[in-house]
């Protein structure tokens, strides 16, 4: 299985809004103590807010700027910012700037199912579309 996974390799995930991709995680790369992505809001766009019970949340913002709300308290990070949000902590993320923004984020660890690692707390932005696909835990075995 390869290890190298470049953002347009995997499908868009828009179900909590902007366009999610998660590039390396159980499924992708079979890791077994987190995940990573990246996310590009256009003006305007956001992704709903949400918690991570089990896992603590990286933030890293490549491009543009992002306003990080975190226990409705709003935080801005700019080009090369930083932000770590901890486990149990509801954060939403917007762009209210003119241009795209785009920001990588790492989760660990990994929640004990897939299912288990976000809970919403608002409407998801399409709710008709499935939640992002990390796969779940690696067993030993399979690593090998």
């Amino acid at each position: 299985m390869t290890q190298k996974i470049a953002l347009g390799d995997v499908p868009a995930n828009r179900r909590r809004g902007g366009d999610l991709r998660v590039l390396l995680s159980p499924k992708t790369v079979r890791s077994t103590t987190g995940f990573m992505g990246g996310v590009t809001l256009l003006p305007g766009e956001s992704v709903t807010e949400h918690y991570h019970p089990y896992s603590e949340e990286y933030l890293y913002v490549v491009r543009g700027t992002l306003v990080l709300t975190v226990d409705d308290e709003p935080v801005e990070l700019g080009a090369d910012e930083a932000f770590l949000v901890p486990k149990d902590v509801r954060h939403r993320l917007e762009n209210r700037g003119t241009e795209a923004a785009f920001a990588v984020f790492h989760l660990c660890p990994l929640a004990p199912r897939p299912e288990l690692g976000h809970v919403d707390t608002e409407a998801p932005a399409d709710p008709t579309e499935a939640g992002m696909d990390v796969g779940g835990p690696v067993a030993a075995a399979e690593r090998r």
